[in-house]
């Protein structure tokens, strides 16, 4: 465990956060450089998307704290200004999904002045960790307006939860509304969603815990039971798209040709599953459900369901997508390729279900496992950070960019500081009292 917890420290300080910071801080024009060489050199190009910039600000306020430093502190406090003053719409509220460098309009992916339910959430995600380490109240203000503003456009009264895509204005918008997008997430358009839910889901936990607010309780306690019980799957797994109502999108009983085509919509995605188990638990706790066993066992079935069906038993590491070809078949691995993400989120929650449940060995076996493959194929001990893909896979990712508007220093970031928490045998009281 020492040996273990050392390298997870080593690898987050000098490896991750030390590559990443100060070279993403944009001194000129604010907030953080989103794209980054493969051997950490800024590229020409620098739009600034609303979830990266929310991501660097929640990673660095956490690291401030969990490494109590002053320079992370202040590099976590340089994201504000940049992402009221150039990403905040004065005129109608909420965030826009994408800017350019120095804030303005940006063509990049097709969103221009629209808004998504996705990004929003990980603003209030990064402002409410923000909040926690500075106590600014203008700050708390920022994330209670935009909760306030997601709340007032985006929620759904009749069905519950969150439509994804906004106008400008902060009006829903389908294939069917006279508006239409030209962004590249169109074909996702009108439906609801698993991802927005479920980070939803951890941006609302984060604020609760600064904001103790009556309705963000009851919005909070409503998406957990929401993801929980509808849309997670009785096998243990997320549906990713929904009609408004909640009745699943599925190709499973569609042609070859058309079910391969809407592969995007309807298939099993391991990452997410095991990474929702873990927000699932921190909800609960949050909301102060005492021994919620409803919440623990969905979550464990959720996790034990991507051991079975998408660990890979021979090389280790967990496989990116699945899917059920037939109603009471076995899950099939239709893209076996192994990203960065998905592999930071398997190490924390196998790590926290080894705690939780000590007489289930798999978990920590796993987490050893999990962790040996990390090292092998997917931290770059050259240049620092991770690979986007697993080199095992994708070998190719070893020259290609290590900082997106999809990659930062969060997932593995989280990972990394959860993990070294745990193995440094600090209080893992928080989870262990949902086992009851």
């Amino acid at each position: 465990k020492q040996k273990n917890c050392l390298e997870m420290l080593d690898e987050l300080t000098k490896n991750l956060l030390e590559k990443w910071y100060p070279l993403a801080i944009d001194k000129e024009y604010g907030g953080y450089f989103t794209n980054i060489t493969y051997d950490f050199k800024l590229m020409p190009s620098q739009e600034k998307m609303i979830v990266t910039q929310a991501r660097h600000m929640w990673t660095t306020a956490k690291a401030a704290r969990f490494l109590n430093s002053e320079k992370y502190y202040d590099y976590s406090l340089h994201g504000f200004k940049f992402m009221m003053e150039k990403m905040w719409d004065d005129k109608y509220g909420g965030f826009y999904q994408i800017r350019s460098r120095e804030g303005n309009l940006c063509e990049i992916e097709g969103w221009l002045d629209e808004k998504r339910t996705y990004g929003n959430a990980f603003a209030i995600y990064g402002l409410a960790t923000l909040y926690d380490i500075t106590k600014d109240k203008n700050i708390l203000e920022a994330a209670i307006n935009a909760f306030d503003w997601l709340d007032k456009h985006a929620y759904d009264p009749q069905f519950k939860g969150y439509f994804q895509f906004l106008t400008r204005e902060g009006i829903p918008f389908d294939k069917n509304s006279s508006y239409k997008t030209k962004a590249t997430d169109a074909v996702e358009c009108g439906y609801k969603d698993q991802n927005s839910s479920i980070h939803l889901l951890e941006a609302f936990t984060e604020l609760y815990h600064v904001w103790k607010d009556k309705k963000l309780y009851n919005r909070l306690l409503e998406l957990l039971t929401l993801i929980r019980d509808v849309i997670t799957t009785p096998e243990g797994y997320l549906q990713l798209f929904f009609e408004r109502d909640w009745k699943p999108v599925s190709f499973r009983n569609a042609p070859e040709e058309i079910r391969k085509a809407n592969y995007r919509l309807d298939h099993v995605s391991f990452g997410h599953d095991y990474e929702t188990a873990f927000l699932m638990l921190e909800a609960s706790y949050a909301l102060g459900l005492e021994n919620d066993v409803e919440t623990l066992r969905t979550a464990k079935k959720m996790l034990d369901h991507a051991i079975e069906n998408g660990w890979d038993k021979k090389n280790g590491g967990f496989f990116d997508e699945g899917y059920y070809f037939t109603e009471n078949g076995k899950c099939q691995i239709i893209k076996d390729t192994k990203n960065w993400w998905a592999q930071a989120e398997a190490l924390n929650v196998l790590l926290l279900f080894s705690k939780i449940f000590p007489n289930e060995k798999k978990y920590y076996k796993l987490f050893l496992k999990e962790w040996e493959y990390i090292k092998k194929y997917l931290i770059d001990h050259k240049y620092g950070d991770w690979y986007w893909g697993s080199l095992e896979k994708e070998p190719h990712y070893r020259t290609q960019p290590k900082g997106t508007i999809w990659k930062a220093t969060y997932h593995n970031g989280r990972a990394l500081m959860n993990c070294i928490t745990i193995l440094s045998d600090d209080d893992c009281e928080l989870y262990i009292s949902n086992e009851k």
